[in-house]
């Protein structure tokens, strides 16, 4: 009996590899993910972070462009939120004040480093990330983040869609369960972009910089 991967491989799984030009993408690393009793607590996220923060010390070391992602409401009518609020109502903590809402430590933006906030899953939608991406140069894409299932697939997906080559690392996203999780690194992986571990994004860092 073939297996999904056996009957993906040779068809939807080619490597497009790095380009010249990378930057990091931290998407939605906010503690509403990684605070036991929130209603958006994953443990997954948790289990990402040390990679994470990981691979965000390399960019920055390497001086690779980094950008994080929040997600802001304006409370009230929550009216930026659209359609999405209404079908996960629970994003509602996703406002200015609620300490769920703030970067988890690991991964804090500095101060030289910009901030997308959206307002949706994907990390282009409504916002000028992809022209601040062209602007900079950028070719390459790297996503750590949350979650699997739905903001780094979304995000995978458009960059993918605007030009850009996606590479997630495995260890460095999480979701709030494995099967998903899983599910969806699979799928990228086969239509998206590439799915890496961290060890691989710091060793291709490591060797562009020894031929610079």
């Amino acid at each position: 009996m073939s297996t999904a991967s056996d009957n993906y491989a040779g068809v939807w799984d080619t490597r497009i590899g790095f380009g010249q030009r990378p930057a990091l993408i931290s998407i939605d690393f906010m503690k509403a993910y990684t605070t036991e009793g929130a209603d958006l607590y994953a443990p997954g996220v948790v289990d990402a972070l040390p990679q994470a923060a990981r691979a965000l010390a390399a960019a920055r070391d390497h001086r690779l462009p980094v950008i994080h992602t929040n997600i802001r409401y304006q409370p009230g009518g929550f009216l930026d939120g659209g359609i999405w609020v209404k079908k996960a109502p629970v994003m509602k903590a996703m406002v200015d004040g609620n300490p769920l809402a703030e970067f988890c430590d690991e991964v804090i933006p500095r101060d030289d480093e910009l901030v997308v906030t959206k307002q949706y899953a994907s990390a282009f939608f409504g916002t000028s990330l992809a022209a601040t991406l062209t602007a900079l140069g950028i070719d390459t894409l790297v996503l750590i983040g949350c979650s699997t299932s739905g903001c780094i697939r979304a995000s995978a997906v458009d960059g993918l869609q605007h030009g850009f080559r996606v590479m997630v690392l495995r260890d460095g996203v999480g979701d709030r369960h494995p099967a998903p999780h899983e599910a969806n690194l699979f799928d990228i992986n086969g239509k998206y972009g590439d799915v890496i571990d961290t060890a691989e994004f710091l060793d291709h860092l490591q060797q562009a910089g020894s031929k610079q």
